[in-house]
């Protein structure tokens, strides 16, 4: 039988409902897991046990009186330390933040606590989000539970990190170029970048969701009917619509799905992770869908267009600090975002438009497709210490080449594992579908999970 900490959200509801396990208990092996775990993992910012014996107490009461608030009550979970919850101060993992105190909740954060959820704490990540990494001048590198010696991933490293490692069930991450596929991928997790707007955020920015990361594609539905609550103070939210986020299952017998295993830019696909997603095409492939390949559609202008506008927005950012504050950034990101400083208004609104050329490509190469399926990252996870594949603030986005363009375009993308490396890393699959199609790419991953061959236990 799993140890409690490994339980899913949906078995963790049933049987809170059936009375044959309480909050409280749950939460406190959850909360033994999270202490054994994280001298090693450092996973965790601002970890809160006794807030977390609170609200699996208050839980339990609601469940013995027949009153849960919602579909996640007592169920222990994380948030990104970037979404703000009242009280804490919001680092965004840098040691160069002032840490104010953050006045209200967040959506996300305001979502779960409406649903009872059991936040054990918020979730590490690198400098400002700008990682595919755990590397932080804030906190101490993050590690990957697969194998500590490497990182988990980022910029929802510490996500990563506590799902894999069974800090409860359900986690919260963001995303703007991969933050959640990619730590999904390296920590063989199912991570799920919603369509542009379908979780408000606050503040909004171009291309920036909020999503879950967890251990199935049942539990991401479960947060998402949580986390998909609309809020006003997200302007360029969608509109609240009534999406049955129950309602997973599904054939995937004539459908039309692409195979994209050449962005078109960035690092070249291992031969390991090539041949995982090709595997995964043949799954479905023998399972009734018609998969046809996708070309190349990135070229090194979109790319290095985007690299140019991220540094001279966060050459703004940066440079408005104090000196003193400035020199704590990580360096890694304090160099990479000093490109920023001299480029010309010219060059920074061409690097903008790049933006929506990569959601035009998109868009036009995915569309005749139901989904397409692709690698997470062409690469397995680097060394802890690094602080991205590469390696090199020069070339900072090289591995980021298929997750980045959903993204740009809005469209709905999950990373669900579907294998693993000769060096026994779990590889990440990319499941995207068409603009506001959530629903029907968490259908085509749930699929997945009865046609891969059965996941190796997880590292706990």
């Amino acid at each position: 039988m799993p140890e409690l900490p490994d339980l899913t959200a949906g078995e963790l509801v049933a049987q809170y409902r059936a009375g044959t396990l309480s909050p409280v208990e749950v939460t406190e092996a959850v909360l033994a897991r999270a202490e054994a775990r994280e001298p090693e993992l450092h996973a965790l910012y601002a970890y809160d046990p006794s807030g977390a014996r609170e609200d699996a107490k208050a839980s339990e009461t609601r469940w013995h009186a027949g009153e849960p608030l919602g579909p996640i009550d007592g169920v222990p979970l994380t948030l990104k330390e970037n979404i703000a919850t009242r009280g804490t101060p919001v680092p965004l993992g840098t040691a160069a933040s002032s840490l104010e105190p953050a006045s209200v909740d967040a959506p996300a954060a305001a979502r779960v606590r409406e649903s009872g959820g059991v936040l054990l704490g918020k979730t590490t990540m690198p400098d400002y989000g700008m990682l595919t990494s755990g590397l932080s001048s804030f906190h101490p590198a993050s590690r990957n539970p697969w194998d500590t010696t490497r990182t988990p991933g980022g910029s929802s490293a510490g996500a990563g990190s506590a799902a894999a490692a069974g800090y409860g069930p359900l986690h919260v991450g963001t995303d703007i170029g991969g933050s959640i596929r990619l730590p999904a991928g390296w920590c063989g997790l199912v991570g799920l970048k919603p369509s542009f707007g379908r979780v408000p955020v606050d503040p909004p920015f171009l291309g920036r969701v909020a999503g879950p990361m967890t251990r199935t594609v049942a539990d991401t539905a479960l947060l998402m009917s949580v986390l998909s609550g609309a809020d006003g103070r997200d302007h360029l939210s969608l509109p609240p619509s009534s999406i049955d986020w129950a309602s997973v299952s599904g054939e995937v017998k004539g459908l039309r799905i692409g195979l994209h295993l050449d962005p078109g830019v960035g690092l070249p696909v291992s031969p390991d992770i090539l041949a995982a997603v090709t595997e995964a095409a043949r799954a479905f492939e023998a399972a009734g869908a018609v998969v046809e390949s996708v070309d190349p559609f990135l070229r090194r202008e979109m790319l290095d267009g985007l690299d140019t506008f991220w540094r001279v927005r966060a050459w703004s950012d940066m440079s408005a600090l104090p000196e003193e504050r400035r020199a704590k950034v990580l360096p890694y990101i304090a160099d990479w975002a000093a490109g920023g400083a001299d480029v010309s208004g010219i060059d920074a609104y061409r690097g903008f438009a790049q933006i929506d050329a990569i959601a035009v490509a998109t868009l036009r190469e995915t569309e005749r497709f139901d989904v397409v399926l692709s690698p997470t990252c062409p690469v397995s996870a680097p060394p802890a210490d690094w602080p991205s594949p590469t390696n090199d603030p020069r070339r900072p986005f090289e591995h980021i080449a298929f997750t980045v363009p959903y993204n740009m375009s809005g469209q709905p993308a999950v990373s669900i594992n579907c294998g693993y490396t000769s060096d026994d890393q779990p590889v990440g699959l990319q499941i995207s579908g068409r603009r506001f199609a959530d629903l029907d790419v968490l259908r085509v991953a749930a699929a997945y999970e009865t046609l891969r061959p059965t996941p190796r236990p997880w590292p706990n």
